[in-house]
């Protein structure tokens, strides 16, 4: 269970959720429950209306922020007002590299065996990173950032999420941080900043970043260019 809970649940309410869990999961699509069982077993559960995101985070609101019953959050967002690691990690493996969009033009003379070193470092992180081998992952990524031919934002923003899964929020951070120094309107590098803070504790931190992701993304569809 979800540590914040701090073990503030009902039991018996937990059991069937990881039951409805275990169903979904089944290999066979024909032995998963559909829509109408889902709600069927899950409305009862909800007791309450929807928590916005700020409680999520442990955070208060602040200024003259609109409430966050009113704010509509993108999947991503919505992982990370939740730090939802796994949900978050999902969608970078979907994403891949399509929100990396520094160019690297490199000469006939740089395509030495070193580049293809690297190059084989970063494939290496990325099998490790969607096989959920977190550490093996740092370690390829690693390898392709100290080289520094090349720059990728994705590849700090993936070993961000690294760094959170092996609970090391202040390497997650500095990574998130160097993801929006090369690309400054970033949303994700945003987001992964939101989520290290708040597992720093820096919860008002961690909700303005939040905000400030939600704005770029919006921007972003506005302008056509996708979340």
């Amino acid at each position: 269970m979800d540590s914040h809970l701090e073990g503030n649940f009902s039991t018996e309410e937990a059991t069937t959720l990881v039951d409805l869990a275990s169903q979904c999961l089944q290999y066979e699509p024909r032995d998963r429950p559909n829509t109408k069982k889902l709600v069927a077993t899950l409305g009862p559960l909800q007791t309450k209306s929807e928590v916005p995101s700020h409680p999520m985070l442990g955070a208060e609101m602040h200024g003259e922020a609109p409430p966050a019953s009113q704010q509509t959050f993108s999947p991503m967002g919505e992982a990370c007002s939740r730090m939802d690691l796994t949900a978050i990690h999902e969608i970078l493996v979907m994403t891949h590299y399509r929100d990396d969009e520094v160019t690297n033009e490199l000469s006939f003379q740089e395509w030495t065996q070193q580049m293809r070193d690297m190059l084989e470092a970063r494939r290496r992180g990325d099998f490790a990173f969607r096989d959920k081998d977190f550490k093996t992952a740092i370690e390829c990524y690693s390898q392709f950032l100290d080289v520094g031919t090349m720059v990728s934002p994705t590849v700090y923003a993936r070993r961000s999420l690294c760094h959170l899964m092996c609970d090391q929020a202040d390497a997650a951070l500095r990574d998130a941080m160097q993801a929006q120094c090369l690309y400054p309107d970033w949303p994700t590098a945003f987001y992964m900043q939101a989520v290290a803070l708040a597992k720093l504790n820096m919860l008002s931190d961690s909700l303005d970043m939040l905000q400030e992701a939600t704005l770029l993304e919006e921007k972003r569809q506005k302008s056509g260019r996708g979340p």
